[in-house]
């Protein structure tokens, strides 16, 4: 059974995709009493057209999602226009050590989608009993799964054929590994012009407070739910996928304790291998000044 904590717009669209991707049973929870039941039922309804094979139910007690085999946590508050997403740390801690300390059963795998995602991730793994390699944030993959559908928007490929690559930190100064972008395995260079790929890379920093800006009070709901179904699809059916995700680092380009993205091998227990890519001086760098923001950001809210 795969539990979500959140029924907003992300968590109540991952179950619809879980759903429609038949990939297994979800239990819906939400602070608001009625509101994941409601949702749940909503979504149930569809169920004759759809013909899902698996079942969306709703709860008001929490307790009946934390020992699930997968946990998809989406609770806090989400980006307002011209809100940067370190912004939403202080309102989202609490929540999120809180269930870092209720998640007790040692086979359950977590995955975070509160923002700011990787300091999140970071918490969680501090305050969790949880071996570190089953605490997964969406992070990287989400940032691919927005440049493959800008490259084949630009080309007007299938995205199918587009392969993206992005590690270290869920902001700005995310790292766009140009080397490990192609379309049907040949290199973007093939194909796109230096100032194109550039501004494709801009575009893909900026997707998701470009889409906070135009949808005036909400933040991106639709791509972070349908990344979250895919990771818990890996999990669940142990596909072998390496996908780009939040983790704590363990040494990895010389960074311990923080969670950044990286490729990893993904398998029923959450992170099975970590792969490291070929990394420049300076993206190097730039992974290793995103670990000390995030310890910079998670020292200076304890003082405060």
């Amino acid at each position: 059974m795969i539990g979500i904590i959140g029924s907003g717009n992300v968590g109540a669209n991952t179950a619809f995709f879980l759903a429609e991707k038949g990939v297994d049973h979800v239990t819906l929870y939400d602070v608001q009493e009625g509101l994941a039941k409601g949702k749940a039922l909503d979504m149930m309804e569809a169920a004759p057209i759809r013909g899902y094979r698996t079942t969306i139910r709703g709860t008001d007690n929490p307790d009946e999602v934390l020992d699930a085999d997968i946990v998809i946590l989406t609770a806090g508050s989400v980006r307002k226009p011209g809100m940067k997403r370190d912004a939403l740390y202080q309102e989202n801690r609490q929540i999120i050590e809180g269930y870092a300390r209720k998640i007790t059963n040692m086979d359950t795998k977590v995955i975070i989608v509160s923002e700011p995602l990787d300091v999140m991730t970071t918490i969680f793994a501090e305050k969790s009993i949880l071996p570190s390699s089953q605490i997964l944030g969406l992070g990287g993959l989400l940032d691919a799964t927005r440049l493959r559908f800008l490259i084949a928007d630009e080309l007007k490929v299938s995205m199918e054929n587009v392969a993206a690559q992005v590690v270290g930190r869920h902001t700005d100064d995310m790292i766009l590994l140009r080397d490990y972008c192609c379309v049907s395995g040949m290199s973007i260079d093939n194909f796109l012009s230096e100032e194109k790929i550039k501004e494709l890379f801009e575009q893909t920093r900026q997707a998701g407070a470009l889409i906070v800006e135009m949808a005036g009070r909400a933040s991106a709901y639709y791509g972070p739910s349908a990344v979250a179904a895919e990771l818990a699809e890996a999990i669940t059916l142990d596909t072998g996928r390496v996908l780009s995700v939040s983790q704590v680092l363990n040494g990895q380009f010389g960074i311990e304790k923080v969670a950044l993205s990286l490729p990893a091998l993904i398998g029923r227990n959450g992170i099975k291998q970590v792969v490291e890519p070929t990394l420049t001086s300076g993206e190097i760098e730039t992974l290793k000044q995103s670990a000390r923001l995030i310890t910079q950001t998670i020292e200076e809210a304890s003082h405060a």
